[in-house]
């Protein structure tokens, strides 16, 4: 058991290690930081997904919930209303939807299957676009299936559901963050040379 416990420790994500050995550095090459602590990181990931009948499908929310565990590697949460929606007839307190917030080794283990399988997968895939950066550092984009990660098995599916996934990083410039999420592997489209992110965005 002991043994057991020294091995799962010692355990470092290859995409971890990564950033440890190359990203540091480049980054550090391309924005001349002074200091390592300077180098912009990912903070966490989260996972959304929204359902519109939940409220009357129970199954479809426990679909859901199954789903985007078996894709995060983590037990979400249900996300409930936080008022009343007339046009939907939803009201304040809900069921809409569920999601999880991944850090650590499981933020790095989801984010190395997004882009080694489950991008790839995407029909029509032409890469992720540069101007979804808020302003802030952090990266937002939408996935219309989720049949594209490998987790999931399509005969046992409720319906066909999206998601949204949001990267937060430490990055102070969404044009930081642009080069550090190119860097760990993710298939941003190519900027244009003469402007910015902020510029294009």
């Amino acid at each position: 058991m002991k043994e057991n416990k020294k091995n799962n420790n010692s355990y470092i994500p290859s995409l971890r290690k990564l950033y440890d050995s190359e990203i540091i550095t480049a980054m550090t090459k391309i924005f001349k930081y002074s200091n390592v602590m300077e180098v912009p990181k990912i903070r966490s990931i989260s996972l959304n997904m929204g359902l519109g009948d939940a409220k009357n499908n129970s199954k479809v929310l426990e679909s859901a919930i199954n789903e985007l565990g078996l894709i995060s590697g983590q037990k979400p949460i249900v996300t409930k209303a936080k008022k009343d929606i007339s046009n939907f007839k939803i009201r304040k307190g809900w069921p809409v939807g569920c999601k999880v917030t991944l850090r650590s080794n499981k933020m790095y283990e989801f984010l190395e299957r997004l882009i080694a399988i489950a991008l790839p997968r995407t029909r029509d895939f032409r890469g992720l676009s540069f101007k979804s950066f808020d302003k802030r550092g952090n990266y937002n984009f939408g996935i219309k299936e989720q049949i594209i990660f490998t987790e999931i098995n399509y005969d046992k599916i409720q319906s066909i559901s999206g998601m949204n996934v949001t990267i937060v990083t430490s990055a102070k410039t969404d044009n930081e963050a642009y080069q550090l999420l190119k860097l760990f592997g993710l298939p941003l489209r190519e900027k244009p040379v003469s402007s910015n992110i902020e510029e294009a965005a």
